[in-house]
């Protein structure tokens, strides 16, 4: 049995401090039922830093010369990150039907500026993206920004490169993934459609320190689990 294996699961009293750090540094909040999680996801980086013990890696995160780099480690590893296209679609349903068309109607001849806020890996802005082309069939042209953003370095990373596969494009209907994705050579993978990429913005970003003013439509449905009922208003 490795040194890595041993490492029992966090005491309470060590999930509370580490609990208190997440919520100090992003907003998160952990509940006591997640002790198990976190210190799954917690063992993987006293593996990486060959540390022994969380009270060793709480110290290392809470020393100004080692917290910068390691905290973006650190929320990404205790935050989920499960997303895939076409994910409640009665939220674009009722974008398409109730919300757009009113948005068009009061700002005739603005460019409508849309957030999707805690983007993940992607799925989601893109998703909104073409739902936006898609309306025009009905509504007409309008002019659009989309603002994609993650406190997580590596999934805006995997958000720019807009590729995917398996269960997270498996319920994306045949006609969008031809009309929005391209096939990658050699590879069971989809790639969103160059000219839709570049028209998203994405962002590294503390969504508790975000500033986009004149915003039309914030998408966040992703992200507000993790905050207890204060930060959720």
């Amino acid at each position: 049995m490795n040194q890595f294996s041993e490492i029992p699961d966090l005491t309470q009293a060590q999930f509370q401090r580490f609990a208190r750090l997440i919520h100090d540094k992003a907003h998160i909040h952990l509940k006591d039922h997640k002790i198990t999680l976190l210190s799954n996801r917690l063992r993987k980086r006293l593996r990486a830093l060959e540390f022994s013990s969380y009270d060793q890696y709480f110290d290392f995160i809470s020393d100004e010369k080692t917290a910068q780099q390691e905290m973006v480690h650190f929320l990404e590893a205790v935050t989920t990150n499960e997303s895939y296209f076409w994910r409640t679609t009665q939220n674009y349903e009722a974008l398409k039907k109730n919300v757009l068309p009113e948005l068009i109607k009061n700002n005739r001849g603005q460019k409508l500026k849309f957030w999707s806020a805690g983007c993940s890996t992607g799925e989601e802005p893109y998703n909104l993206a073409m739902e936006l082309v898609e309306s025009m069939k009905s509504l007409g042209h309008f002019e659009w920004d989309l603002l994609g953003s993650d406190i997580s370095n590596r999934v805006v990373e995997f958000a720019r490169q807009g590729i995917y596969s398996g269960r997270k494009i498996e319920k994306v209907p045949e006609s969008i993934l031809r009309r929005y994705f391209r096939k990658l050579e050699d590879q069971d993978a989809y790639q969103v459609r160059d000219d839709l990429r570049q028209k998203i913005q994405f962002k590294v970003e503390n969504l508790f320190q975000a500033q986009h003013p004149g915003l039309h439509c914030i998408f966040c449905r992703n992200v507000m689990i993790y905050f207890n009922r204060e930060d959720q208003q």
